[in-house]
């Protein structure tokens, strides 16, 4: 349940001021949303080439400290090549390398090989890089080839397992003959080599990354990167153009699959490539903050305003409050018509149009009263039940004549009434009512209703849509209620009469016939079998000869009254005329239709009647029969069954004949 503070506040906002109030608030922040909205595209793209800029900057510088400081080991390599000359003796070239110890600030290790390959001298000596064999490596044959020279692939040293480049000279003798080479061993990690990448002091976000011409990582922030593949083509197109030697910025995946900006520069000594990533989370920071910080500062602003827009509104309002308290004094009878002192020409011309109005509505107020009053005297005194309904449905009067027929007081409910509906009308008169209210067409209906002292009535309704002709609107419906109990009652018994035999309460060969012809199109639609049986009463002539027509139809009745009590209930007796009798078993076989009549003709046998001491009996001659694929017509089967009939009787009399459809031999059924 809502709180009384949460009822104030729905209160508020239902009121106009409220929402005035509530709409320029939104107005206001709706106006801030699109402005930050603009702000945040336009800052976007403005913030992402400055970025782009600085990415380039960064790349490119970071390039070019890496190539400075491998242009100068190459040359204090060369400076000591030319120092060793085309000395062959290790001694003496051990001397010379241990002369130039200083290069030890920049390399981890220097070595000499000759023209095979073979290292003949190392500073500082290690015992297993003394008569190493390198020809077989493509540093080797890159040096020899080009004679220019070049940076080996990343290794990971045995002993420090650091990762480590060598940097080759080759040794070219006065006769322009390759001698061997001169290397020096730079640590990736501890020469200094890319101590400018740590001043970038990078975040998750926002790092660099080297990587070699072959696909390798030589840094990266993430230390398990180092000395992997760089991503597939797939995931990375830009960064595997700058291995090709392309230059650049561009916008999309980063190396670990997240989305934002790279800058790549090439350090050509080397063949290596920097790389500036910047997310764009990251790049965006900034931007995000600042549009934040103004939302909340303009949210607040539009907090602050409200208490002075709510003061302003109520003063500009205030007139509209008096004329809703003179239109309520109005609706009350204080006061016959708002007279408003406001300078705003919108209120007064309200009030001049309400004046008007009203005077109208009194006018017509008047008049009404007195149609309804003559209404109310015409309804109340026509002797027809007559009732008035609204399109809700709702029935809102029942004349007097309409509550004496249903016998009921005029305070009970609509729900309370339909109630007494019979219950196999009410479904289907609701409908059909429902069907009216909402196409305006006529409701006729008869439907049986139940009165209160259990009297039911046959009703006859007829509702009608009432229109006003000038405007073409519906008022509602009326309706015109009748009695044809008594009428519905006498056709009932018409219906029956035509169909009956009198003197047995039997069908009559029109009823029986109606019958046959139901279960015959039934036969024909769904394969259900029905059986006919036909019979005549033996020795009946002398009960009318001797004992007179009365004896005879007492027989008769007996007769009928024992047949109708051996069938099933949904079978179908008929008296056909005379002493002429048919039983119509539906969905019967021909077997089950043999014994039922057989159960017949035993019951039949022990009737008797008594005239002057005189006792009389009768016997049966039975035929049955069913409709067959190949009968046109009731007659087609009632000929069959006839002809057994006639067999029967023919043979001696009391006796079942059953004669199988398309089959022309007579079977008797046993005793």
């Amino acid at each position: 349940m809502a709180s009384p503070r949460n009822w104030k506040i729905l209160a508020w906002l239902v009121t106009l001021r409220g929402r005035l109030v509530v709409g320029l608030a939104l107005t206001w922040l709706a106006i801030v949303a699109l402005v930050l909205a603009m702000g945040w595209f336009l800052g976007r793209s403005m913030l992402q080439q400055t970025n782009m800029d600085h990415l380039r900057y960064d790349s490119s510088m970071l390039a070019d400290e890496v190539s400075q400081q491998m242009h100068a080991r190459i040359k204090s390599l060369e400076r000591l090549t030319a120092s060793i000359d085309d000395q062959e003796n290790a001694t003496l070239i051990e001397k010379v390398l241990a002369e130039n110890d200083v290069l030890l600030e920049w390399f981890e290790g220097l070595l000499v090989a000759d023209a095979n390959g073979v290292i003949v001298a190392d500073w500082p000596m290690l015992d297993n890089r003394i008569g190493f064999e390198s020809a077989g490596t493509e540093f080797f044959r890159m040096l020899k080839g080009s004679r220019k020279p070049y940076v080996s692939e990343p290794f990971v040293g045995p002993v420090s397992q650091y990762p480590l480049v060598i940097v080759g000279i080759p040794r070219i003798d006065e006769d322009n003959r390759f001698v061997g080479y001169v290397g020096g061993i730079v640590s990736l990690k501890t020469s200094g080599l890319f101590s400018g990448l740590s001043r970038m002091q990078p975040r998750p976000g926002n790092y660099v990354a080297i990587m070699t011409a072959s696909g390798k990582f030589l840094y990266h922030p993430d230390q398990q990167k180092i000395m992997q593949d760089v991503p597939p083509p797939a995931d990375n197109p830009w960064l595997n153009q700058a291995l090709d030697g392309w230059q650049g910025q561009a916008v999309g995946p980063l190396i670990d699959g997240e989305s934002g900006l790279q800058s790549y520069s090439q350090v050509w000594p080397t063949g290596w490539v920097v790389g500036r990533f910047l997310t764009m989370n990251e790049a965006q920071t900034l931007l995000v903050g600042y549009i934040q910080t103004l939302w909340w500062a303009w949210l607040a602003l539009a907090i602050l305003m409200m208490p002075l827009l709510w003061w302003i509104l109520g003063r500009m309002l205030r007139p509209l409050r008096q004329l809703e308290y003179q239109i309520a004094e109005v609706g009350c009878g204080r006061r016959s018509k708002v007279a408003l002192m406001t300078s705003m020409r919108e209120l007064r011309d309200v009030s001049l149009t309400f004046n008007r109005v009203e005077q109208e509505r009194q006018v017509l107020l008047n008049s009404l009263q007195e149609r309804e009053a003559f209404l109310d005297s015409v309804l109340s005194a026509t002797p027809q039940g007559m009732f008035v309904a609204d399109f809700d449905g709702g029935i809102n009067y029942m004349n007097p004549a309409l509550l004496e027929m249903l016998g009921m007081p005029a305070t009970v409910q609509m729900s309370a009434w339909l109630q007494q509906v019979h219950e196999d009308d009410r479904q289907g008169a609701f409908d059909m009512w429902q069907h009216s209210l909402k196409t305006h067409r006529d409701f006729i209906r008869q439907l049986r209703f139940v009165r209160s002292d259990g009297e039911t009535l046959w009703l006859n309704v007829h509702a009608r849509v009432v229109m006003v002709s000038k405007t073409e609107q519906s008022l509602g419906m009326v309706g015109v209620v009748k009695d044809i109990t008594e009428r519905r009652e006498q056709e009932a018994l018409q219906r029956w009469e035509a169909e009956h035999d009198p003197l047995t309460g039997l069908l009559n060969r029109r009823g029986f016939e109606r019958r046959l012809e139901e279960a015959f199109v039934e036969y024909h639609k769904t394969a259900t079998p029905s059986v006919l049986v036909l019979f005549d009463l033996d020795y009946f002539k002398p009960i009318n000869d001797e004992g007179g027509h009365a004896l005879g139809d007492e027989m008769l009745r007996r007769i009928a009254q024992v047949v109708a009590w051996k069938v099933r209930r949904s079978d179908h007796v008929a008296r056909q005329g005379g002493d002429e009798f048919g039983v119509l078993l539906p969905s019967c076989t021909l077997n089950q239709a043999s014994k039922i009549a057989n159960s017949l003709r035993k019951a039949v046998s022990e009737i008797s009647v008594t005239y002057q001491r005189k006792q009389y009996a009768v016997t049966l001659s039975v035929g049955v029969t069913a409709f067959g694929e190949n009968d046109h017509s009731i007659q087609d089967a009632m000929a069959r069954a006839d002809a057994a009939s006639y067999e029967a009787k023919h043979n001696g009399r009391n006796a079942v004949i059953v004669r199988t459809p398309g089959r022309p031999d007579l079977q008797a059924v046993p005793d």
